[in-house]
């Protein structure tokens, strides 16, 4: 069904806006997820359109689950994720393979490639195997469009889920995508009750299983016609199958070659694969990531060259591709360009920081976890020793409490962002105090979801829509799950702050420190009035300590013996600090660690 036709219109979106706008057009009715780079802007984009009821979810699981539930009402749902999300959805997702759909499900997942803001190069591709789920891999934003519209007919047609890949390389770039027409389910929204389908018992699940099957069968035969796969003929000398931007790394590197194009990346369309090969005298198959293509090629029989020579490792390109299989360099293609090195870094004034520095002079192990914080592992603040995925800083700590019994005892702590926290960080808690640990859990509660781009959560205060909401009240969230002793600080106070988690370190229990500031990139945090604080030179004498908190407001200034000789200083003095005060927002850590008055608050506030 369509609405009444207008004229379509070239827009210039990115794969993600794309997304979004495809989205619009199939009157996906509910769309849910957790923001991960690089699926973030999806649904930042997603709600602009009206119609769409749209949230962020405390998890990708939850995420996923709101949208089965939403098509299990009748209507259209959505649910976006980066790749690591899809290992906490994993659960609901497996299942609602065997469930199937009311109305069209499709869950987005966007892969990140040379790791660019992802802590592994997981391959999505995957758990379309593992799920009996089919999987569209767009390769530009144009077909990320069309894509997830088709995905909703596959959804409803096949009754099931499906999985829709996008990568860094098509969520971010930009690229010419032509508008349709608005879509709609033949599914009236409502509640219909089909138990034999849509709960999982034993019994039930053993006959959706057959289903499932059936279902794999129909989408195979699919796979062998669908317009989502297609030949391009050419120089039969040289032949290539390459899905998602592959495809277009390879049209760039081999424009003469025969191309076979894969949108319908699970189930393959075997036959058309065997009779691709049969005619090309040499077969190549470029993916990134995984051999999932080459590996069930070459279960079939088929004869070709994949990881041999492409590299599995990070993301590729054209010339990538081209050198890889010629073994030269390609004089005629753009080779990625080496950018200078800049170290990551906190924002100047992030509250973030004074936690940090103190933790480093308590000399702790410290059980990090994702987020901004993950930065206060680099020096010269190099107060982080492990870090694994969103929520098991918390878990981790309470096992290493448990494998080293009293030698443990104040020396390992957890730190964990507030929205993290919710993500999965909550229930290991509870397992800590339930399981009697004594681990000091530090939850960094700056109010927002920082790293992937100051979205709200549910600890903001605030909806997707920036509506007001209820706000998750941290202390009391601790002492209901029976932690006994709850305490909050501001952390820009560094010495008061040291205090506290002195005394809850050493703590034989487990205790919860809540360091509480605003992220000052938040919209309140930027209206609000600074005061910075400016440098007193004539009074520093180039100790350093303002230099520890590695605040990129402060420069170090080096002098020569002659140079400090001059400014009235001791020759052998090496340098002295500088605040930028265009950079410095006034947070006062610098000023609380200066013990010469060489630090100064500005008269004039800016």
């Amino acid at each position: 069904m369509t609405s009444q036709p207008s004229a379509p219109e070239k827009l210039w979106l990115s794969g993600n806006e794309a997304l979004a706008l495809g989205a619009h057009e199939a009157s996906v009715k509910v769309a849910s997820g957790y923001p991960g780079t690089p699926s973030t802007e999806i649904l930042e984009n997603v709600v602009n359109y009206s119609e769409i009821y749209t949230e962020w979810a405390p998890n990708e699981k939850v995420g996923l689950e709101v949208a089965i539930g939403a098509s299990f009402a009748g209507v259209r749902a959505l649910a976006t994720m980066k790749h690591v999300g899809l290992n906490v959805a994993a659960d609901p997702l497996f299942t609602a393979s065997y469930t199937g759909v009311r109305g069209g499900l499709v869950i987005v997942v966007a892969d990140d490639p040379s790791m660019y803001s992802s802590q592994n190069e997981q391959d999505s591709r995957n758990y379309a195997y593992a799920a009996k789920l089919p999987m569209l891999e767009p390769a530009d934003p144009g077909e990320a469009k069309d894509f997830l519209k088709i995905a909703y007919h596959l959804s409803e047609e096949y009754d099931t889920p499906v999985l829709l890949r996008s990568c860094t390389r098509v969520s971010h770039v930009k690229g010419i995508v032509t508008s349709g027409q608005v879509e709609s389910s033949a599914l009236t929204p409502g509640i219909e009750l089909l138990p034999a389908k849509l709960v999982m018992l034993p019994a039930n699940a053993r006959n959706r299983r057959v289903e499932v099957e059936k279902r794999q069968q129909r989408l195979r035969e699919l796979a062998e016609t669908s317009e989502l796969n297609r030949i391009e003929p050419g120089d039969n000398k040289i032949g290539f199958i390459a899905a998602g931007t592959s495809y277009l790394y390879v049209k760039e590197a081999f424009p003469e070659a025969t191309v076979l194009k894969l949108g319908l990346v699970y189930p393959l369309p075997e036959q058309l694969i065997r009779d691709f090969a049969a005619r090309v005298e040499k077969l190549y198959v470029v993916e990134d990531l995984d051999p999932f293509l080459e590996t069930r090629i070459k279960a079939m029989g088929i004869a070709c060259i994949g990881k041999e020579v492409i590299p599995a490792i990070g993301e590729l390109t054209p010339s990538v591709v081209r050198r890889a299989i010629t073994g030269q360099a390609p004089a005629d293609l753009f080779e990625p360009v080496e950018l200078p090195p800049r170290p990551p870094n906190m924002c100047p004034g992030c509250p973030h920081r004074g936690l940090f520095y103190n933790l480093n002079r308590l000399k702790v192990f410290v059980s990090g976890d994702i987020g901004c914080y993950t930065l206060g592992f680099l020096p010269p603040l190099s107060a982080m020793d492990a870090c694994v995925c969103m929520g098991a800083s918390v878990g981790m700590a309470h096992g290493m409490d448990k494998a080293l019994g009293e030698e443990a005892q104040g020396k390992v702590v957890a730190v964990i962002g507030d929205s993290t926290f919710l993500h999965t960080g909550l229930n290991g808690l509870i397992n800590s105090v339930y399981n009697k640990g004594c681990s000091t859990i530090i939850i960094l509660d700056n109010r927002i979801t920082g790293m992937t781009g100051q979205q709200p959560n549910p600890a903001s205060g605030t909806t997707i829509n920036y509506d007001p909401s209820p706000t998750i009240d941290f202390p009391e969230l601790c002492r209901a799950v029976g932690v006994k002793h709850v305490r909050t600080v501001n952390p820009h106070e560094i010495e008061a702050t040291y205090q506290v988690l002195k005394e809850e370190i050493a703590r034989p229990e487990v205790s919860v420190v809540i360091t509480r500031f605003p992220c000052v990139l938040t919209v309140d945090e930027k209206k609000r009035p600074k005061k910075p604080f400016h440098s007193v030179t004539e009074n520093c004498t180039g100790c350093t300590m303002c230099l520890r908190l590695g605040c990129p407001a402060i420069n170090w200034q080096p002098l020569t013996p002659e140079e400090a000789k001059a400014m009235g200083k001791k020759e052998k003095q090496k340098g002295y600090a500088l605040i930028n005060e265009d950079m410095c927002i006034g947070c006062g850590q610098c000023y609380e660690l200066c013990k010469f008055e060489a630090i100064s608050k500005e008269e004039v506030s800016r």
